[in-house]
């Protein structure tokens, strides 16, 4: 198992429930791969299931998720995956904390701002390297990158692979506390005391706001072409042989 859960309380209401998932891949800094988003979707279900009043996402030793395990991605039918993912966290009812310590890139970047709040260190780091892999990330990870990073900062993640660091992060209003898990858990209890039709309707008005994006041809052609393209596969063979890839735009 690469995912693990904790639940803490039953969901009365002087103990409330709270479901912490830890993705637990220390050798691959916790980077996702189809098995992992397999049980990360179950783990989400099976807490929508359950009086969770929050919910924890958050990574086992000093990282939170490096992003796509490369080793195994040969497709989109990765990026699907991970998709319904980020929409679950995005749809359940009581709100989501991500608890980021370490690498939080590509799909674990992805999967931080699919959580309505976040906590993390200072010294922690996000980005979207797609650019130097010669995949892309879909749609909707630009329009939320967009919204809590600001326009100017989500151009730098994602057309320039620049990284961002949890201080950095905490100023710009990605991150909304700094810490780790034992802050995320403290802040847990407390949100856990509060309302949850409340939260579970301010929650789905918030989601809202945002809107649904429409399916757009041309998103779609420059996704495909991306993930069908020579560049692709130079990539992701320049990262597993540790060299420089040299990108030809086909």
């Amino acid at each position: 198992m690469t995912v693990h859960v904790e639940i803490v309380g039953d969901g009365a209401s002087n103990d409330q429930a709270i479901t912490v998932v830890t993705l637990d891949r220390p050798e691959r800094r916790n980077a996702l791969d189809h098995a992992t988003l397999t049980e990360l979707t179950a783990a989400l279900a099976a807490a929508v299931e359950r009086p969770t009043r929050v919910l924890i996402l958050t990574g086992a030793s000093g990282h939170f998720c490096a992003g796509a395990d490369l080793q195994g991605v040969e497709d989109a039918s990765f990026a699907t995956l991970l998709q319904g993912v980020l929409d679950r966290l995005v749809a359940v009812p009581f709100p989501t904390i991500a608890a980021i310590e370490g690498a939080a890139l590509g799909a674990g970047t992805q999967l931080a701002v699919a959580c309505d709040l976040r906590v993390a260190t200072g010294s922690a780091t996000f980005g979207v390297p797609a650019a130097k892999l010669g995949l892309m990330v879909n749609h909707w990870t630009v329009q939320r990158a967009a919204t809590l990073l600001g326009p100017s900062t989500a151009r730098a993640v994602l057309l320039a692979a620049e990284v961002v660091t949890g201080e950095q992060a905490l100023r710009l209003g990605l991150v909304n506390r700094e810490g780790a898990l034992p802050e995320a858990r403290a802040w847990a209890e407390q949100i856990a005391t509060l309302a949850p039709l409340t939260i579970a309707g301010h929650k789905l008005m918030l989601n809202k706001l945002e809107g649904t994006l429409p399916d757009d041809p041309e998103v779609a052609e420059a996704f495909a072409r991306a993930w069908e393209s020579a560049d692709f596969a130079e990539g992701i063979d320049a990262f597993r042989n540790r060299r420089t890839p040299t990108f030809r735009g086909v």
